[in-house]
């Protein structure tokens, strides 16, 4: 029976705290939806902070530290940190709480974009905190940096000095042949985790054949040397990732990603999502994986190399 990881990204960077009373900002909310969506299904947990006074999103340890204990004192979920924090912020301020941490995983951009997020300012709605409006429609003038140079760095500070393995994410087809490039110039070591990124302005559309397209160009660059998985931000969420399932890869959900459980309606937790896909993939065969068998699956160091918290 296939065995399907779910990766669920607890709040993130982008949204803010004025678009869902749900979206987890404050420590204590961060580490319950994390703990909760762990028992619901999640394999690995992608992990931001935020400024536990105003929401904004933050790469302090320090912030980090107000949840991570208690998340490993819960569950044994992957913990999963971003080397992408913001678009707004230094790449050294980005690597703080990885290199700190030194979790089993970090998500890591192959490549530098447009990450543009201004669309969401449109809508009518009461602001919270007085950055959250200029924030979003700034980023009509946005570049997230990862350049070759950055990328390289944060291979050999995490990696090849840290152990982690990385969740590559793939905003474009370009940056498949970046992985590739690192591959050969032996950075990197299989398995590969890809994570197909759609949906957001600056990356690739959420469409279908797209997906089928990448599939086909990394079993190219990496024959059975990679695992996919997909997420899509937006209202794709739940249909991309149920077709990344169909054709036997692996999802991504959570609220960093999409508010909604349907249209119209908002996810009152990211357990609600990672319920959601799980009976999806459920309902095709599937099931899926524990956080142990991700950790197999994915050759990672173990919760035991993770440092103190």
């Amino acid at each position: 029976m296939s065995k399907t990881i779910i990766t669920c990204a607890i709040t993130g960077s982008i949204h803010t705290p004025s678009m869902s009373p749900h979206l987890p900002w404050k420590p204590s909310d961060i580490a319950k939806q994390s703990v909760d969506a762990a028992r619901a299904g999640a394999a690995i947990l992608h992990l931001h902070a935020r400024d536990p006074n105003d929401g904004r999103p933050s790469a302090d340890p320090a912030h980090f530290a107000q949840f991570l204990p208690h998340i490993a004192a819960e569950c044994d979920a992957v913990i999963n940190l971003s080397t992408g924090g913001s678009a707004v912020m230094s790449l050294d301020d980005r690597l703080k709480a990885a290199l700190r941490f030194c979790p089993e995983m970090c998500s890591l951009n192959m490549g530098s974009m447009n990450f543009a997020l201004y669309p969401m300012a449109d809508k009518p709605r009461d602001w919270l905190f007085d950055w959250e409006e200029p924030f979003l429609r700034g980023t009509d003038d946005l570049v997230f940096k990862n350049t070759p140079r950055d990328i390289a760095g944060i291979m050999t500070r995490m990696g090849k000095e840290r152990g982690a393995k990385f969740e590559f994410e793939c905003y474009d087809i370009s940056h498949l042949y970046m992985l590739k490039h690192f591959v050969e110039r032996d950075m990197v070591q299989a398995p590969f985790f890809i994570q197909f990124v759609f949906g957001v302005l600056g990356g690739m559309g959420p469409d279908a054949d797209t997906l089928d397209h990448l599939i086909t160009l990394a079993d190219k660059l990496f024959g059975e040397d990679y695992m996919f998985s997909v997420l899509a931000a937006g209202r794709q969420q739940i249909p991309m990732a149920a077709r990344a399932a169909e054709l036997g890869g692996h999802v991504r959900v959570g609220l960093e990603d999409n508010l909604m459980i349907s249209r119209g309606v908002m996810a009152h937790s990211n357990a609600e999502q990672v319920m959601q896909i799980r009976d999806i993939i459920e309902g095709m065969g599937h099931s899926v994986a524990t956080p142990g068998e991700a950790r197999a699956m994915l050759g990672l160091k173990g919760a035991d190399k993770v440092a103190a918290v």
